[in-house]
């Protein structure tokens, strides 16, 4: 970074902690997020880069890449959760590489696609769309994949939400998985400014609204706010955890909640 962006990263940094150090007591339950570094496996260097930020950082690995297997045993290794980071035909016709999920196939075939590529993400413990703007809104399509995800031990689902008509969480929740969506992503622009703004804007939404989640990429703008920013959550009055830790906090508000309106 330059001289001019470290004072610029500075600032912003000490504004996000005063509201936290002017407070007079801290709030009853902490605020929560959780961050899903996504396509992970390509690139081994950025990976291993991605796996060592600070904190709970959750990891979303591409299937049957270069670099799968090992990153997922290094992230497991190092405490992090794994997730698989599942490529799904999108309405642009993008290549989904390895181990995609397309409108053509069939059950079967979706089937075995989804265990051969979480073969490949060894310790995974949830599943994240890659792409997937068209698959995420067929129905048909999201159940044989949440169908899958509860033959291999109830997985989680995380809806990346590359499309407004998703209908993946509705599939999820019929299917009785635990589910959540992406609030925001750090890095549409690969610009170190415009990364600490979203940031700012996920430590705000998380303080709000008690939980939330954002994905970002393992690009080297990002990484390198990422290192700087995460070491300093205490002071911004917020706590990283794992995406499963996060969805656990929702499913339990969602049962206080429905307990609260039978006794009314």
């Amino acid at each position: 970074m330059s001289r001019r962006v470290r004072a610029w990263f500075a600032a912003i940094l000490w504004l996000l902690a005063m509201p936290v150090l002017a407070a007079d007591h801290p709030a009853p339950e902490r605020a929560i997020f959780a961050l899903i570094i996504d396509d992970l496996g390509d690139r081994l260097v950025d990976g291993r880069r991605a796996i060592a930020l600070p904190g709970a950082v959750t990891c979303a690995i591409l299937p049957q890449t270069s670099f799968s297997r090992t990153l997922a045993e290094t992230a497991h290794a190092a405490g992090k959760e794994v997730m698989l980071h599942q490529p799904m035909q999108a309405v642009n016709g993008k290549a989904m590489g390895p181990g995609g999920l397309g409108l053509d196939m069939s059950r079967t075939e979706l089937l075995r696609t989804l265990a051969a590529n979480l073969a490949s993400v060894p310790h995974a413990q949830g599943v994240n769309n890659h792409m997937g703007s068209l698959l995420t809104r067929h129905p048909g399509h999201m159940a044989w994949l949440m169908e899958g995800l509860r033959e291999h031990g109830g997985l989680y689902f995380v809806d990346s939400t590359t499309t407004s008509h998703t209908v993946a969480r509705r599939i999820a929740w019929e299917y009785a998985l635990p589910n959540t969506r992406r609030n925001l992503f750090l890095d549409h622009l690969r610009d170190p400014r415009a990364i600490l703004r979203q940031f700012v804007h996920l430590v705000e939404q998380a303080r709000s609204s008690g939980a939330t989640l954002a994905i970002a990429h393992p690009y080297p703008e990002t990484l390198a706010v990422l290192e700087q920013v995460l070491p300093h959550l205490e002071e911004f009055g917020v706590e990283l955890v794992p995406v499963s830790q996060l969805i656990n906090r929702s499913e339990k508000r969602r049962e206080e909640h429905w307990q609260a309106s039978l006794s009314h």
